[in-house]
Parts: structure tokens; C-alpha cells; sequence
């Protein structure tokens, strides 16, 4: 008895802490994605009343096509007001009190949210659960992440083919053009209150509310301000949701881009679920994006269902994780694996917050000779999370994986240095992870705190090279690598980001071979260049002269991953990139100047390239462990790569190490350099090379390298011994004598000669 009291206790004060005041008063239109958007709530102690839990069932059909749909409107309730506060939420897992949640949880977000009134949907055609299961947070259907296919779309009308119910994704993005194919949303054909755009669960779904944008546009101002929600279980005879007597109409947008989330007052289940819009902004069409938030109700008979149904064994922390959470999670693994793993940082944002990388190798700490350097880098749009959550598992696994003596791994840790650094913009994140997975739109958090697009904030040393190659200086005065950094760029007055000039320092200091930074909003692989070579132009083909060796590394993730070479599968966007098998150069998409990938292929020795994880750039916690299993093999195959090609030590005769020796290949326009031991790495692709090892003061050697096809790089040193000269100076510095210059002899002595004649 007593543990059923105190049982009941719990569930009062849980269900106390998310009750809402009610209906509020319209609020003025958000102006700025990136302020602050609360709510504010009341408790109300007529909520802890516990009440009888009926079982849930589709609400009984009313007969005849559309019933509810037409007639009289309704008088419109008093609009619900935009968000002010962050409701509480009841705590998941076996918490037994309820807490402040952390901001960013999936139902209580910045952006603009709106809540709908408890005694709706009353009346007797559909039956409202209980309290409790009213406030359960609901994970999306996947309109965004394509989790619902097009087919599961449909629409009353449409504008034209582009702007079809299949574009009526929340945050999708309309091409540059807005064409006939790919534009920024759903519009219907007609402006009339008889317009519609539904989705098809496929299965019982206990919907809980709905989600809704604009359309995606540079040059059209379109979205709906109100509209009704009907379910269905046979699409023919739809019930819609009341409010009272009389049907509920639900706020809508009051510009094209901040997702407003309204809850449904009761959780409806059914099948289909439809949005019929009541009004729009007065100079535009109704056009809308949307996501559906609702919970699958188990059905072990629904074949569909249970053949995509994803699931993962590896035992992960699969959920967001926030500033200190991060901090937390890192120290965690630290302590499971202290062996192979450090955690350090790199620098500071803008707000102050540590940049911290951890490195998992078997002797962390210290660079060992003849072992590549390998990163992995997240969150440089600190929006674009679920880079920053895959690395954070990736941590995890290699650490478990470890431990648990898996040969592939504990070879892949004890032969390479790993450094992960998953959030490189975290003052970006935080603004994003307040906002949550669904409200935070498409760029919330995106930019540093002071604005800057840490992506293209490199140094430009595309321009410094093309420019030197036109006058025909490349390499006499301008290296084909190593290109220095412009002297305005340091100064203190450049518009550079900290975090940009914490990572270039990073980049210099460790020898890197390979490196991925990861990104989100497509399912890609891009590699450099990224910035297009003519001018004027905005989309060009612009290989490096290492192009094979990147498509290969590009192949090499996208051919792994679950979905990205999936020729069956949906565009994210505008983009069809399966004629590159899920690969694309960055150039040829679109032009980037001050890219990092660019920037580390002519300033250091490191490939880099850019991975596009995923649609969406912030999903749902519950999409977690299926986008880990997307990427998992394709992360792990990636860092293998670092041992593809050739490596070596470049020593002279006493067996010293040379650093900065220059390593060039027969046929191939960029050169790298040796580390400060001497040891060096070249990423090629299998065949015979003709290779070339030089230092200044020292003769250059030549040999052949033979690449295979298995993995595991050839081994190609390289003795030097010093030229004469060098060998002549070093003598007479032994001595304590300067070497003799020949040129200033020379003149010497013609001005003797002429004074002799004078």
C-alpha cells in the first residue's frame, strides 16, 4: 500500500510539473531565430487529481465521406500565445521525482511553440487518454529524415510537381532556382479553405501534436497562419479535432522559417493524420513544411514495419548530449580506457568554453615515429549535431571494442594515433541544443557567437596558388604545399574566428595524414577543391592533383554507409548525388573559399574531406542508434584509409632523422613534408610510383614504390647524404671559420684589377 501511495505521489508531482495554464493570447511574430522564445505555465492543482486510465482506440467514425470537414466555421478560440518558458517534463528511465529538464529535451525547445487547451477534443467522437500519457513526449514520424517516404505523402492540389506534397518536409530546402522539381515546400494549387496535406502512418499511431513552417523561398513570401488537424483510420471518413463543441483551430506561422509546434489537446489515434488550412498570410498561398510527432502503437502483424524497423546490440549512450554532459561522457571513457585514451583541448570559444579532443592510441600523449596521425572533426556549425553525437559513440565503441579484444580494433588503435575533437563550435551548439531537435529551423546555432562561419573561415590559399601556377613561379618561388599563411590573416584585426585559429594551430603542431570533419543537412561526401579555379563561376569541376587518391577516400565512406550509394533512396533536397556514388567534389556543388578542406591540403600535410551525415542536421533522440549503425562501419573504414600508400623515414648517414624533407611523387603537382622525427606518410592509391626524397643541404635520393592493393602502407625510406657544400660549411663553422663566398670573391678581386689599371 505504501509503495502504491508513493507510486501516485510521483505520477502527481510529474503530471503537476507539465501542466499548462491553458490558452493564451495571440503573441507578436518571432523576428529572430536566434532570441530566446519561452512559455510560460501556471500549475494548477486540479491536475493532480489522478484520474482513471481508459484503454486507447481510435475514436468511433462518424459515417459519410468528410464528415466534420465542412459546414459553418466555428468561432475561433482565443489564438494560443508563442512560448515564453521551457515547460518541466516528467523524467524518463527510473527517475522517481520529477527535475528541471535540460534544455534542448525533444518537447520543450526555443523556438516558437504553442499549446492547445485540456478539454479539447472532449466530445463523443474521439476518447482522451489519460493525463499522464497526455504529456508523453512523442518522438517525430521522420518527415525530415525521410523515415516517411513520399508515397506517404499526399495532398488535395498542388501548385506544380515541385511544389508537391512530397516537399511538404520541415526544413527542407528549395533549390537555387525554386524549379519544377525541387522547391521549398508544399503549395496548394488553390487558395480555398477546402485544401489538404496528409500523411499515412501506415500503421495505429497515437499522434500528439504537429509541427509546421513556411516555404522555402529567396524571393516568395508564403505560410499558413491557421489551420484544423482530422485523423483518419481509412483516409474516407476523417474526425477533426475539437475544441469543446466546436473544431479546434491551431496557430499557425507568422513568418516563413521558425517551426511552430502545436500539441494536440488529447493524443488522437489513427492511421492518417491531415492538416487543413484556414488562413494564410494575406499576400501569399497556402504553402507549408511540416513534421508529425506521434508514437507507433505495437503491431507484431505489420510486416512493413518490422522490415525497416533498425536496431542496434552495441550498448551506447544514445542520447544528446550537452556541454557538460560532454564533458562528462569524455572524462567516463577516460576512466574506462586509461590506457589508450587523453582528453586535452585545443583552445577556447568565444564564450570561453574549452575545445576538448580526446585522443585514443597506446601510448597517448606522445607522437610515436612511423605511426600516422589521424582526426576526426564536429560541430564546426555547431546546429549540425548529429556529427558531434557520432563521434561521442565512436569514442565509446573504440573503447569497449578494446577491451573486449576486438582484433580490428585494438590493430586500428595500436597502429594509429586518433584524435576525435566532436564539437568545434560549442557556443552554437548550446543555442541549438536549447532550441531542441525539432524548433531549432535550419540554422539556429549554426554560426559562431560572433557570427562567423567557422566552415569557410580558412586563409584562401587557393587564389595565392593558382595565381603563382599562372605566372609560372610554382615551385621556383611558390611550393605546390606548405603555402604560408597571408601576414593579414594573423593580425589581431582579421575577421577570424578564435575556434579557426585554435584549429589551424592544432593542425600545424600535429602531423596530420588524414582527416574528416563531419557536417549535416545531405548524405554526402565532398572532397576538395571546394573552390571553383574560374571566375565568375559559381559551380566548376576543380580537381586536386590528388584526385584519385580523395574519390578513393570519399568512395570509401559513402560505399560503406548504409543509405548514401542506396540509388533507391530520396534526395535529401535538390541533390542527386548517386552519379558519383554518394561522392561529389565541393567545387562542382557549390563554390567555398577558406574551406577547411582546402586549406589543409595546401597548408599541411593532411587530407581532408567533408561528411554529410545525414538530412537532418539535429534528429530526434530516438533516431540515434539507427544513424549510429548507418555510419559505424563507414567511421571505422574512413580512419583505415590513413594507412593506405606509402610511408617511410627520410635519415641522413648518421641515421638522424631529417625533418622537413620534401616527398615528391613522379606525376603528381603537390608535395608533402617530413615530420620533426623524419618519418613521413603519403596517401596514393595501389600502383608503381617514382618517388623522390630532398632537404636543402642535402643530395636527393630516388627510388621506386610499389602500392598494393592490400591494406597497410609500403614502406619506402630514404638515406640522404650532404652535398659537398653543406659538407664544406659545416667543416668551417667546426673551426670557427666562415665559408668562402665565391660570388663576393670574385668581385673582390675585379675591383682590385680596375684599381691596379687606374
Amino acid at each position: 500500500m505504501a509503495r502504491r501511495g508513493a507510486a501516485a505521489l510521483v505520477l502527481a508531482l510529474a503530471l503537476l510539473a507539465v501542466a499548462p495554464a491553458g490558452v493564451g493570447a495571440r503573441g507578436a511574430g518571432v523576428e529572430d531565430p536566434a532570441d530566446d522564445v519561452q512559455e510560460t505555465w501556471s500549475l494548477e492543482p486540479s491536475y493532480a487529481r489522478l484520474e482513471p486510465e481508459p484503454e486507447p482506440f481510435s475514436p468511433p467514425l462518424p459515417a459519410g465521406p468528410g464528415a466534420g470537414e465542412r459546414g459553418p466555421r466555428p468561432p475561433q478560440p482565443r489564438p494560443p500565445k508563442k512560448a515564453t518558458a521551457k515547460p518541466k517534463k516528467a523524467p524518463k528511465r527510473e527517475k522517481l521525482a520529477p527535475q528541471t529538464p535540460r534544455p534542448g529535451k525533444n518537447n520543450s525547445r526555443k523556438g516558437m511553440r504553442t499549446k492547445s487547451s485540456e478539454k479539447a477534443a472532449s466530445d463523443d467522437q474521439g476518447t482522451p487518454l489519460a493525463r499522464d500519457a497526455v504529456r508523453e513526449g512523442c518522438p517525430p514520424l521522420g518527415l525530415e529524415t525521410l523515415k516517411i517516404t513520399d508515397f506517404q505523402l499526399h495532398a488535395s492540389t498542388s501548385k506544380r510537381y515541385g511544389l508537391g506534397a512530397h516537399r511538404g518536409r520541415l526544413n527542407i530546402q528549395a533549390g537555387i532556382n525554386e524549379n519544377d522539381f525541387y522547391d521549398g515546400a508544399w503549395c496548394a494549387g488553390r487558395n480555398d479553405l477546402h485544401q489538404w496535406i496528409e500523411v499515412d502512418a501506415r500503421r495505429l499511431t497515437k499522434f500528439t501534436g504537429v509541427i509546421t513552417q513556411g516555404r522555402n523561398s529567396l524571393w516568395l513570401s508564403d505560410w499558413v497562419t491557421s489551420y484544423k488537424v482530422m485523423v483518419s483510420n481509412d483516409s474516407h471518413t476523417w474526425v477533426t479535432v475539437k475544441n469543446g463543441s466546436g473544431d479546434m483551430i491551431f496557430e499557425g506561422n507568422s513568418e516563413k522559417e521558425i517551426p511552430v509546434l502545436n500539441e494536440l489537446p488529447v493524443p488522437m489515434v489513427a492511421r492518417y493524420i491531415r492538416i487543413n488550412p484556414q488562413s494564410w498570410f494575406d499576400n501569399g498561398s497556402i504553402c507549408l513544411r511540416m513534421e508529425i510527432l506521434g508514437c507507433p502503437l505495437p503491431d507484431p502483424n505489420n510486416y512493413y514495419h518490422r522490415r525497416n524497423e533498425m536496431t542496434t546490440t552495441d550498448d551506447l549512450d544514445f542520447k544528446h548530449h550537452n556541454y557538460k554532459a560532454m564533458r562528462q561522457l569524455m572524462k567516463v571513457v577516460n576512466e574506462m580506457c586509461p590506457n589508450i585514451t587523453r582528453i586535452y583541448n585545443i583552445g577556447k570559444s568565444h564564450q570561453g568554453l574549452k575545445l576538448y579532443a580526446v585522443e585514443i592510441s597506446d601510448h597517448p600523449g606522445e607522437h610515436e615515429v612511423g605511426e600516422p596521425e589521424f582526426h576526426y572533426i564536429a560541430g564546426a556549425h555547431g546546429n549540425e549535431v548529429l556529427g558531434r553525437e557520432l563521434m561521442l559513440l565512436l569514442m565509446q565503441f573504440l573503447c569497449q571494442e578494446y577491451l573486449a579484444g576486438n582484433l580490428r580494433i585494438v590493430r586500428l588503435v595500436e597502429e594509429t594515433r586518433i584524435h576525435i575533437l566532436p564539437s568545434l563550435n560549442p557556443d552554437g551548439y548550446e543555442k541549438a541544443y536549447e532550441g531542441g531537435s525539432e524548433l531549432g529551423g535550419w540554422s539556429l546555432g549554426r554560426w559562431t557567437h560572433d557570427g562567423i562561419d567557422i566552415n569557410n573561415n580558412f586563409p584562401d590559399l587557393n587564389t595565392l596558388l593558382w595565381e603563382a601556377e599562372d605566372r609560372q613561379n610554382v615551385p621556383r618561388k611558390v611550393p605546390n604545399h606548405y603555402i604560408a599563411i597571408p601576414e593579414w590573416f594573423l593580425s589581431e584585426n582579421a575577421t577570424v574566428a578564435v575556434e579557426t585559429r585554435a584549429v589551424i594551430a592544432w593542425m600545424e603542431k600535429i602531423p596530420f595524414v588524414l582527416g574528416g570533419n563531419l557536417q549535416g543537412g545531405e548524405l554526402v561526401v565532398a572532397y576538395p577543391y571546394d573552390m571553383v579555379r574560374s571566375l565568375w563561376k559559381t559551380q566548376e569541376h576543380t580537381p586536386t592533383p590528388d584526385d584519385h587518391v580523395f574519390r578513393w577516400l570519399a568512395y570509401s565512406y559513402a560505399s560503406t554507409h548504409r543509405l548514401m550509394t542506396d540509388a533507391r533512396r530520396r534526395v535529401c533536397h535538390t541533390e542527386d548525388f548517386q552519379k558519383e556514388d554518394g561522392t561529389v567534389n565541393g567545387a562542382s556543388w557549390h563554390t567555398v573559399a577558406g574551406s577547411l578542406n582546402d586549406f589543409s591540403y595546401l597548408h599541411t600535410n593532411c587530407f581532408e574531406l567533408s561528411i554529410y551525415v545525414g538530412c537532418d542536421k539535429y534528429p530526434h533522440e530516438s533516431e540515434l542508434p539507427e544513424e549510429w549503425e548507418n555510419n559505424r562501419e563507414s567511421l571505422i573504414v574512413f580512419m583505415e584509409q590513413v594507412h593506405r600508400g606509402i610511408k617511410g623515414l627520410v635519415r641522413d648517414l648518421h641515421g638522424k632523422g631529417i625533418p622537413n624533407a620534401v616527398i615528391s611523387v613522379e606525376g603528381v603537382n603537390h608535395d608533402i613534408r617530413t615530420a620533426s622525427d623524419g618519418d613521413y606518410w603519403r596517401l596514393l592509391n595501389p600502383g608503381e610510383y617514382v618517388v623522390t626524397a630532398k632537404a636543402e643541404g642535402f643530395t636527393s635520393s630516388t627510388k621506386n614504390c610499389m602500392v598494393g592493393y592490400d591494406m597497410g602502407a609500403t614502406q619506402c625510406d630514404f638515406t640522404l647524404s650532404k652535398t659537398n657544400l653543406a659538407r664544406i660549411r659545416e667543416i668551417m663553422e667546426k673551426f670557427g671559420k666562415q665559408p668562402v663566398s665565391l660570388p663576393a670573391r670574385r668581385l673582390k678581386l675585379r675591383g682590385r684589377k680596375r684599381r691596379q689599371r687606374g
